[in-house]
């Protein structure tokens, strides 16, 4: 994404804006092409064509403005869920494993005023985060020289082991594409988190072709050196509208927190 000019934080949406200005414009076009001199029939079947644009436009815009601080905030409730049920007193070293465009990270370094935290992405071309853009957020809301953000995988930190104080991570994981087996990630983060550290984590942790049967992840997670954990379903932590509640959020979407 290009650099912020404001002083507000930009911390982006999940819909990104170009596949909602994509459907648009293919909406647009089809439906222009139905008014032109075409046919009886041609005009009724390129409007056919043109429905499910339109319908996908109007959802996802739906969706932008419920993720949108200046709608339904949705996203800054989920991320908030991370923080109240992180077991941690703030002093050390925080990890943020996908940091996107640094809003967990930076929530986290204004909460704990004593804490040092490391934000990291892969910031590929397919998203419109950056690190330049968290280094930007970070400044203006006034936590920039507590914050460090590294390009890196998830898949395999560049980090130590055992070298901080807490973890956390929302909805990251499942995009890690050098990782076949979504554990692998998980494997990484405990990896270097300290022996006594703490962790909460939202992916999609109840979807069993990524992780396996939720009995199968707590042995898995257990096995890591985790001795105290945790499962919640996300939606029965934040309030999500009627229209959201797909199977990714009503279904596969959890957190999983406890200590090392």
């Amino acid at each position: 994404m290009a650099e912020t000019h404001s002083n507000k934080a930009d911390y982006g949406n999940w819909v990104p804006k170009r596949i909602l200005l994509l459907l648009l414009l293919i909406a647009l076009v089809f439906t222009g092409i139905a008014f032109s001199p075409v046919p009886v029939i041609a005009r009724f079947v390129v409007m056919f064509v043109a429905g499910p644009f339109w319908l996908g436009f109007l959802y996802l815009g739906y969706a932008y403005l419920v993720f949108s601080a200046n709608g339904g905030n949705l996203q800054s409730r989920i991320r908030g869920m991370v923080l109240a049920n992180l077991p941690w007193n703030g002093r050390g070293k925080a990890l943020d494993i996908g940091t996107g465009g640094g809003a967990l990270a930076i929530r986290l370094a204004k909460k704990y005023a004593d804490a040092k935290v490391t934000g990291i992405d892969y910031w590929g071309v397919c998203y419109d985060y950056s690190k330049r853009m968290c280094e930007d957020n970070a400044t203006i809301e006034g936590v920039g020289e507590r914050i460090d953000f590294k390009k890196a995988s998830a898949a395999s930190l560049p980090f130590e082991n055992e070298v901080f104080d807490a973890i956390v991570s929302n909805f990251a994981f499942h995009h890690v594409r050098d990782a076949k087996d979504k554990r692998d990630v998980l494997r990484e983060g405990f990896r270097v988190l300290r022996k006594g550290g703490v962790f909460c984590l939202q992916d999609f942790f109840f979807k069993e072709e990524l992780y396996g049967s939720q009995e199968e992840l707590l042995e898995f997670i257990c096995g890591c050196g985790i001795e105290e954990v945790h499962f919640s379903r996300l939606g029965d932590l934040v309030r999500v509208p009627l229209l959201l509640r797909l199977r990714w959020i009503r279904v596969w979407s959890g957190m999983i927190h406890g200590k090392k």
